[in-house]
């Protein structure tokens, strides 16, 4: 079978950082590590590869008045959402946020047993 996505199916997908300061953070992480950009306002720039001009965004910075605690925001991917919110639940997980839709897909929020907070997103 072949996949057309470049997005393994509920593999770690995307990272995001909470900032509090986006254009700051931007020029950090560009003079420290190359990276590059793809901006959706004032408040979200996604994370581009420093290497490779055609790879997918490997995470995102997310503006919000202070740092999230517990460090970065993981995302999963899903090549069926509902599906997988049904195993979360189905495994003892609790769904604390969608599914919602975003630009280019659709996305929920969930916690662990142990409370760790994760999201899982699939392309619209």
């Amino acid at each position: 079978m072949t996949q057309s996505s470049p997005h393994r199916h509920h593999a770690i997908d995307y990272v995001e950082l909470t900032v509090t300061d986006l254009e700051r953070a931007k020029r950090f992480y560009t003079e420290a590590f190359g990276w590059r950009f793809n901006d959706y306002g004032p408040g979200y720039a996604g994370i581009r590869s420093a290497q490779d001009e055609t790879a997918p965004e490997v995470g995102g910075l997310r503006v919000d008045e202070e740092v999230r605690p517990g460090g970065p925001f993981v995302l999963l991917y899903s090549a069926d959402l509902d599906r997988s919110v049904e195993a979360v639940t189905d495994a003892g997980g609790r769904v604390v946020s969608g599914p919602y839709g975003f630009p280019g897909g659709r996305r929920f929020h969930f916690t662990d047993p142990s409370g760790n907070e994760l999201g899982v997103w699939a392309e619209a």
